[in-house]
């Protein structure tokens, strides 16, 4: 099973002789990814002169020179530079491999599992998720990466992770939670006294809350860019979190995930309906080398049980007080894919 990872780290040092210690292609990889030697410097976790320090010496014993050193401290690598960063990320990418094989194969309910999702998620529903799962499996340590970007679970960034759209990599494994319905938002003060809306259409003659300008990847800031002109926004941010709090203070009317806006006390529909156009699904994946590891499975069943429970909060069906209206959620599916995505933020 493990051949391939062996025949790989045998042949390093007859691919670049001089090169026999796994750090100097580290430093290698860093530089090329980050372009100089700052940037490689924080994603080694060393100092500047440390790097600059191996890498002369690496240079010194290969006899080659691996970078050129460009204006404003870039580092652009030679042939020989190219060459060593390719080989480089061949042996990192085998070496997480190796890992996620090895994770796969681990039965026990104990030990560090790192999940990533959005600030909205974390806030609203993942928490309580948390505690529950903690209490069924307390050997079990969460970490919680709160991050709108999407991390690279083949590179371990992250063992799990909750998306708001079909992911694009084949290489993952999971199942599609629900759909994730999205309104307009107002303070309770500040609806009771203005027009009431009739349309979508309406958002454009009230003041909006919206997304920093150059925001790219969020459908709700699509839309709302197509919806309304520019200067009806008057408060801009990119923490949805902060735009519901904004909204609730009667700065301006806000679209945010049913979820978050409406158990949110002070916090009104000013459309009672959600916008269809705006809705996401909820994703739960991991990357498939992992999908057997019994923390992992252990998560997936935890998850899947709290957005049974709070499905109709989450569609966008739960009355602002917490009641359950009428209609039921189907029972939460479980599939992998090879289909592809445009959009993973929301």
């Amino acid at each position: 099973m493990f051949a391939k990872y062996f025949c790989v780290f045998a042949n390093a040092d007859a691919i670049l002789p001089g090169m026999d210690d796994w750090n100097d292609h580290r430093i290698v990889l860093a530089v090329v990814r980050a372009g100089g030697l700052k940037g490689a410097a924080g994603i080694l976790g060393v100092d500047h002169s440390t790097v600059f320090r191996r890498l002369t010496a690496l240079e010194g014993r290969i006899g080659l020179p691996l970078f050129e050193r460009g204006p404003g401290g870039a580092y652009v690598p030679t042939e020989a530079g190219a060459r060593a960063a390719a080989v480089a990320e061949r042996m990192e990418d085998e070496a997480l491999g190796l890992a996620r094989d090895l994770a796969g194969l681990d039965r026990r309910l104990s030990g560090r599992l790192r999940v990533t999702c959005s600030e909205t998620l974390a806030f609203r529903l993942l928490t309580p998720w948390i505690s529950r799962f903690r209490a069924r499996h307390p050997g079990i340590v969460i970490e919680l990466a709160v991050d709108s970007r999407l991390l690279d679970l083949s590179r371990r960034e992250a063992d799990v992770a909750l998306r708001v759209a079909r992911p694009q990599e084949n290489d993952l494994w999971g199942r599609k939670l629900a759909d994730v319905a999205w309104a307009a938002y107002g303070g309770a003060e500040y609806l009771a006294a203005a027009p009431p809306l009739t349309g979508p259409a309406d958002l454009a003659s009230h003041p909006l809350i919206g997304w920093e300008e150059g925001t790219v990847g969020v459908n709700a800031a699509r839309w709302l860019a197509e919806m309304a002109p520019a200067a009806a926004v008057v408060y801009r941010t990119g923490s949805l979190v902060n735009q519901m709090v904004a909204a609730r203070s009667g700065v301006g009317l806000a679209l945010l995930p049913c979820y978050l806006g409406d158990p949110e006390p002070g916090l009104v529909r000013a459309l009672p309906d959600p916008i269809a156009d705006l809705s996401r699904e909820l994703w739960i994946v991991t990357h498939r080398d992992l999908r057997n590891t019994a923390r992992v499975r252990a998560f997936f069943d935890t998850v899947a049980d709290g957005v049974q429970a709070d499905r109709a909060l989450v569609e966008g069906r739960a009355s602002p007080s917490g009641s359950t209206p009428t209609g039921s959620g189907g029972a939460v599916g479980e599939a992998p894919w090879t289909g592809s995505s445009t959009e993973g933020r929301s």
